[in-house]
C-alpha cells in the first residue's frame, strides 16, 4: 500500500486495505525462515528486542486485527528458547506499504524495516513514519494486548449483533458518522466505507447515535458489512495510490455511490449528492434518501 502524503484528509489504510494486503501476503510467508532484520529511520514504538534475536524463527499464518497485523514467530527450537512463541505487531500507520519480493534492491529513504526470509523480503515503506512494526511475546501480552484493548469489535464478528451496536450507542450524542470511525465500537471502518454505509442504510450522518433504533441499527449494520465485504473484494480503494502486495489498485471507489460524487445525482432517489466537513473530515450523503 502506498498513499501520498501531506493533508490532513487524505486517505490512509483501512480495514479492507489491510485485509487485502494480509491475504496478499499470508500464503508466501507462512513457513518462511527469518534470516535477518535490516531498520531504518525510527518508527512509531521501537521494535522492543534485538533484530538479531528474529533469526531462525519461523512465521505462522499473518492474521489481522482491526488495522493491525500480527505474524507469529516461532523458534527454530522452541525447547531450547526461552520465548518460543511471540511475533510482530505491524500497522501501516497514514502512509505505509508492505511489499514482498524476492529482490527488494536497495532500500530507499522511506523504507524502514526490512524482514528477510527464505521466502522473500518484506518491506515497510512509510514516508511518514506513524507506522510500526513492534515486538510481542504474545498477542496476549503487553505492549501488542495493550495496544489492541480500545479496538472495538470486528465488523463480521458474528457475536456482534445488532443488539450490541445498539447498545453501544445508547447514550452518545455524537453524530452516528463520527462514533462510527472512532473504532471504539467497530474498528476498521473508514470515511469513504462509513460514508457509503450510511447511504446503503438510508441514515443522514449527522443523526445522534441514541436516537437510532434498532431497525435502523440492523440496517446498518447489514449495509457496513455488505460495503466492506464488496471492498475487500474489489482490492480496496484506490483513492491515491493504493496497492496491495502483488501492486494491484483497489477499484471500490469506481462503485461509490455518494462518496466524491458532490453535485451529482443519487442513484437511488434522484436527489444531489451534498459534500459537508465533520470532524475535519468530508462526509458525503444524499439529504433525499438519508433521514435522521
Amino acid at each position: 500500500m502506498a498513499f501520498r502524503v501531506g493533508h490532513h484528509n487524505l486517505p490512509m489504510p483501512e480495514l479492507p486495505e489491510v485485509e487485502v494486503t494480509r491475504a496478499s501476503l499470508a500464503d508466501r510467508l507462512q513457513g518462511a525462515q527469518v534470516r535477518g532484520v535490516q531498520l531504518g529511520k525510527p518508527l512509531r514504538w521501537p521494535l522492543g528486542v534485538a533484530p538479531e534475536s528474529l533469526q531462525g524463527r519461523l512465521a505462522g499464518p499473518l492474521l489481522r486485527r482491526g488495522k493491525y497485523l500480527w505474524l507469529p514467530l516461532a523458534g527454530p527450537v522452541p525447547a531450547a528458547d526461552p520465548a518460543p512463541g511471540g511475533g510482530l505487531l505491524l500497522h501501516l500507520g497514514m502512509s505505509g506499504s508492505l511489499h514482498l519480493s524476492d529482490a527488494p534492491g536497495p532500500a530507499g529513504p522511506h523504507d524502514h524495516f526490512d524482514l528477510h526470509t527464505s521466502r522473500g523480503t518484506l518491506r515497510l515503506t512509510d514516508p511518514r513514519r506513524f507506522g510500526a512494526v513492534v515486538w510481542s511475546a504474545a498477542l496476549q501480552a503487553d505492549p501488542a494486548a495493550k495496544l489492541l484493548a480500545h479496538l472495538g469489535a470486528e465488523p463480521f464478528d458474528p457475536a456482534f449483533t445488532p443488539l450490541h451496536l445498539h447498545a453501544a450507542l445508547q447514550g452518545r450524542r455524537t453524530p452516528i458518522k463520527a462514533a462510527l470511525l472512532a473504532g471504539d465500537i467497530v474498528v476498521g471502518a473508514g470515511n469513504i466505507y462509513v460514508s457509503e454505509a450510511l447511504h446503503r442504510a438510508g441514515i443522514d450522518p449527522r443523526t445522534r447515535c441514541g436516537s437510532l433504533s434498532r431497525p435502523r441499527c440492523e440496517r446498518l449494520l447489514a449495509a457496513l458489512r455488505l460495503t466492506l465485504a464488496r471492498a475487500i473484494d474489489l482490492g480496496g480503494s484506490t483513492l491515491r495510490d493504493f496497492k496491495d502486495a502483488h501492486g494491484m489498485a483497489g477499484a471500490f471507489q469506481d462503485e461509490a455511490l455518494v462518496y466524491g460524487r458532490e453535485g451529482q445525482t443519487c442513484v437511488r432517489c434522484g436527489g444531489t449528492i451534498r459534500r459537508i466537513v465533520q470532524g475535519q473530515r468530508s462526509t458525503y450523503f444524499c439529504a433525499g434518501c438519508q433521514r435522521r
